[in-house]
């Protein structure tokens, strides 16, 4: 739902300015937020759908589904951190804004929490779960080159410069690999107390 409602805002925007729908669209998934919250979708559509297939058993792995719990914690953590004062959302942008960065997270956590089996994930797994926030930094420097935008302040070459925009990517990095040994070790601890 937040997505769709984010989407259309976008669309909508572009449309009223006379600008391009499909740069309205790559615009939309140049965020990160969009991004992890439409991985979460997927686990959560697959595990409604019975249909057996190579991307549902994928997609619903214990440690795929924990890579995307360690990312959306992190757009949920990173938003209310370093973003929410920014600025002061509206009407509709509010509804998304709350949807894609507080109520999705939490419910996929619960959902990780309650859903997913466990005892199965190890230090390794981080390892893998570090690829997609690495590549996505490496898309919006390349993006950000070439458009002169870039989707976060935090990120913002143009404004930080480069030593500084790695700071800030160093610091979110090292907040994630936070995020995901804390999952790794609930993920041990609720294994054991299974048993």
């Amino acid at each position: 739902m937040g997505l769709s409602i984010q989407l259309y805002l976008i669309l909508l925007g572009r449309w009223e300015l006379g600008a391009s729908l499909l740069g309205g669209l790559v615009n939309f998934l140049s965020f990160f937020t969009v991004l992890t919250n439409t991985l979460a979708a997927v686990v959560l559509t697959w595990e409604l759908t019975r249909r057996e297939s190579a991307a549902r058993r994928w997609f619903l792995q214990p440690a795929v589904r924990s890579g995307i719990a360690v990312s959306i914690a992190l757009v949920g953590l990173a938003y209310n951190l370093l973003l929410r004062h920014l600025w002061q959302p509206e009407g509709w942008q509010f509804v998304a804004d709350e949807l894609l960065h507080d109520v999705m997270p939490v419910l996929f956590l619960i959902y990780w929490w309650r859903c997913v089996p466990k005892g199965t994930l190890r230090l390794g797994h981080i390892g893998l779960w570090v690829i997609y926030p690495l590549v996505y930094f490496g898309y919006v420097l390349f993006r950000g080159d070439l458009l002169a935008a870039y989707p976060y302040p935090f990120i913002d070459v143009a404004n930080l410069g480069y030593p500084q925009v790695f700071v800030n990517a160093g610091g979110i990095l090292a907040g994630f690999v936070g995020i995901a040994l804390g999952v790794v070790g609930l993920d041990r601890w609720l294994g054991r107390r299974s048993y």
